[in-house]
C-alpha cells in the first residue's frame, strides 16, 4: 500500500506539532496515515487509499461520515452563525431531548468536551457532598485533567501518571479494580465519611471493551446510595451509542450524575453533565460550584445533536445490536476456524478483540494481552483496507452506515490478518 504523501506529511507535521500530532493516540509507528476526507463507513488517506473506518473518531461517528442530514442541518445552522455568546432556543430543545432518553437527567450543563463535563462533574460532586476523596477505575479514562490521571497501582494515595501534575492534585483519588465489589467495600469502608463520588464508565472502553459483571453497576448504585456517595457514570463512549438512553437505559441504573461528550453534538466538539436537579441546580449562576466555558452549548454542536438525535431511533439502535452479533459471531468463527483462544468483548456496537486466552475483566486481566501482536494485527487489517484504533487498548466502533458488504469484507480481512501473523 502507497502511503508516502502520509509519510511526508507525517515528516513535515513533527516539526510543528509535538509528536506529529494532536492527541497522542494518533501516534503509531512508524508514521499514522493522514486523512483527507471521509463519508459513511469509509475514510480516505491523502494518497488515494480507502478504508472501512471502525475507529470512527474514537466513538461518536455513530451515525456515519459526513451524513447527509447533518450536513444539510449544519450549514442551514452556519449561515446563521457560529457562537453568540447569548444562549440560543435550540439549547433548550437538545436539553430537553437528552432528558427524554436519559434516566438520570433532570437538567443539563453543556460543555466544550467530556474532559470538561467529567472535571466539572467531580466538582460538583465534591461541592454538593463536602467530600474531598473520589474512587476511579484502573484503566477508566474520564479526561486528561489532574485528578483522573492517575498512576495504575497507585493505591490509596494516588499518584500522578504524567510530570507536571502535583501529587496534591492526586492525593483525593482512590483507585480501584472495575467489577470487584469486595474492592470497593474495603475502600468505602476504610475512608468513612470522605468520598465524594464514585465514578465509572459503564462499559470501560478505554481497556478495549469491558462490560460490566451483572449486577455490578446495581452494586455501586446500591453501596453509595448506603454511604452518601455521588454516583457519576461517565457515558462520552456508551451515551446513545449502545442504546437511545445509553448504559443507564441499558443496564437499567439510575446515577445521580452523567457526562456525555462525542455523539450528543453530531460529530462537532461538545460535552454534557446531566444530572438530579437538587445537585445541577448547585452550578453558577443558580448555585455557587464555579463552571463556565465560552464555547458551550455553541449552536454548531447542538444544532448537530438535533439532528444526531432526529436520526437515531429505535429502528438504527435495533440495525446496530444486529451488526455488532453479526461482526462478533463471525471473529468466533475465524477464531475457532484458526484454533486461535482470543477473548472477544463486546456490547451492542461496541467490540474488541483481546491477544489472550485469558478472560478479560478489568484493567489487570486487559493487561495480559499480546499489544505486539496486536499492532502488526492492525497493521495488516490497515493493509486490507480496514482501519480499527491502532491499540489493544481501544475499543472497534459500528456506525449506522457500516452495510452487510462491509461487515463481510471487513471478516476476510479479518481472517487474512491473522492468518499473517
Amino acid at each position: 500500500m502507497n502511503q508516502q504523501k502520509s509519510k511526508e506529511l507525517y515528516e513535515e507535521a513533527v516539526n510543528y506539532l509535538p509528536g506529529g500530532v494532536n492527541s497522542p493516540v494518533r501516534a503509531y509507528k512508524p508514521y499514522p496515515f493522514f486523512a483527507q476526507k471521509a463519508k459513511g463507513s469509509k475514510i480516505y488517506d491523502v494518497d488515494g487509499n480507502e478504508y472501512i473506518d471502525y475507529c470512527l473518531g474514537y466513538g461518536p461517528i455513530v451515525f456515519g461520515h459526513a451524513n447527509d442530514y447533518i450536513v444539510e442541518q449544519s450549514i442551514n445552522q452556519l449561515k446563521l452563525g457560529t457562537d453568540y455568546g447569548v444562549p440560543s432556543e435550540k439549547e433548550i430543545a437538545l436539553a430537553k431531548e437528552v432528558i427524554n432518553r436519559v434516566p438520570c437527567a433532570e437538567m443539563v450543563r453543556f460543555t466544550n468536551s467530556g474532559t470538561e463535563a467529567t472535571m466539572s462533574a467531580i466538582r460538583l460532586a465534591r461541592g454538593v457532598t463536602g467530600k474531598n476523596k473520589i474512587i476511579k477505575f484502573e484503566g477508566a479514562y474520564h479526561g486528561a485533567h489532574d485528578a483522573v490521571l492517575v498512576k495504575s497501582g497507585s493505591g490509596a494515595a494516588g499518584k500522578p501518571d504524567s510530570p507536571g501534575i502535583p501529587e496534591e492534585a492526586t492525593r483525593n483519588t482512590i483507585l480501584a479494580p472495575f467489577n470487584d465489589e469486595n474492592a470497593i467495600t474495603k475502600i468505602i469502608n476504610e475512608n468513612k465519611n470522605e468520598i465524594a463520588c464514585i465514578i465509572a464508565e459503564p462499559v470501560m472502553g478505554n481497556i478495549g471493551c469491558v462490560p460490566p459483571k451483572e449486577g455490578y453497576l446495581q452494586f455501586l448504585r446500591e453501596i453509595t446510595e448506603e454511604n452518601n456517595i455521588l454516583l457519576i457514570i461517565d457515558e462520552v463512549i456508551t451515551g446513545f451509542r449502545i442504546s437511545k438512553g445509553g448504559a443507564q437505559e441499558y443496564y437499567d441504573i439510575t446515577p445521580d450524575l452523567a457526562t456525555f461528550g462525542k455523539i450528543v453534538g453530531g460529530g462537532f466538539p461538545i460535552g454534557a453533565i446531566a444530572g438530579k436537579k437538587e445537585y445541577m441546580e448547585q452550578f453558577t449562576p443558580s448555585g455557587n460550584i464555579y463552571q463556565a466555558g465560552t464555547f458551550s452549548g455553541n449552536p454548531m454542536s447542538i444544532n448537530g445533536g438535533l439532528a444526531a438525535f432526529d436520526i437515531l431511533t429505535d429502528k438504527r439502535y435495533k440495525e446496530l445490536h444486529d451488526k455488532g452479533d453479526y461482526l462478533r459471531n463471525g471473529i468466533q468463527d475465524i477464531l475457532s476456524n484458526l484454533n486461535l483462544d482470543y477473548q472477544i468483548n463486546g456490547v451492542e456496537s461496541m467490540t474488541q478483540v483481546y491477544f489472550t486466552n485469558n478472560e478479560v475483566y478489568d484493567y489487570e486481566t486487559a493487561q495480559k494481552s499480546d499489544t505486539k501482536g496486536f499492532l502488526k494485527y492492525f497493521h495488516n487489517l490497515l493493509e486490507n483496507g480496514v482501519f480499527i484504533a491502532p491499540s489493544q487498548y481501544e475499543c472497534t466502533f459500528i456506525s449506522t452506515e457500516h452495510s452487510k458488504e462491509d461487515l463481510d469484507k471487513t471478516l476476510e480481512a479479518i481472517e487474512i490478518s491473522l492468518k499473517e501473523l
